[in-house]
């Protein structure tokens, strides 16, 4: 299965690109979204990939992020949307824009996306409501994991638990926890050298 591709832009349109990687000329169907971001011709490129396989056809789709690939799945997931429709939904709309309508359970801003009824619409909202809810638990749950590891490293130097929570969220919320244990160990530790 082919999930990534990096080469050099040979051919694009609003619908298709074709990347040349490594003297292989890579076919790859693209939403609007992605069409937008591309670079010029001959500029290296690279693209998420999901590789659909069926009994006729081979068929690769890309992506300028996973975070777009991640909600293509999410829409091919749902019965009666493959991925030709999906592709058309992500060109209608941002991929944030549509995780937002769905949280909002925004129907009508659904359903104004091209080749999208209001039935289709209500589907998508109701199913990809719940997967982006048990994402978001998953994030907090991780979340949560990473701070107490934290405070327990703080706490197992000696410091009081009060403190270290103040200090921990306070370089959680500067640096996120996209930053990694260690960097946020040591932002905690230079805090804590403050008090």
């Amino acid at each position: 299965m082919i999930a990534y591709l990096k080469g050099n832009l040979i051919k694009k349109s609003t619908s298709q690109a074709i990347l040349d990687v490594s003297g292989v000329g890579y076919c790859v169907w693209i939403p609007l979204s992605t069409y937008l971001k591309l670079g010029n011709l001959n500029e290296t490129m690279e693209l998420f990939i999901y590789t659909h396989l069926t009994d006729n056809s081979l068929s690769l789709y890309g992506f300028s992020t996973e975070e777009e690939r991640e909600i293509f799945l999410k829409l091919i997931s749902i019965s009666g949307i493959g991925p030709k429709l999906a592709l058309n939904i992500l060109s209608g709309i941002e991929a944030s824009d549509l995780e937002d309508a769905i949280r909002k359970s925004d129907v009508a801003r659904i359903s104004l996306i091209p080749g999208i009824g209001k039935k289709t619409a209500l589907r998508i909202a109701v199913e990809l409501q719940e997967k982006l809810e048990k994402k978001e638990r998953a994030l907090v749950a991780s979340g949560f994991e990473e701070k107490e590891d934290l405070i327990s490293a703080l706490m197992n130097l000696g410091f009081k638990r009060k403190e270290v929570e103040t200090v921990v969220d306070e370089a959680i919320k500067s640096l996120s926890l996209e930053a990694g244990f260690e960097k946020l160990l040591r932002d905690s530790l230079k805090r804590m050298a403050k008090l």
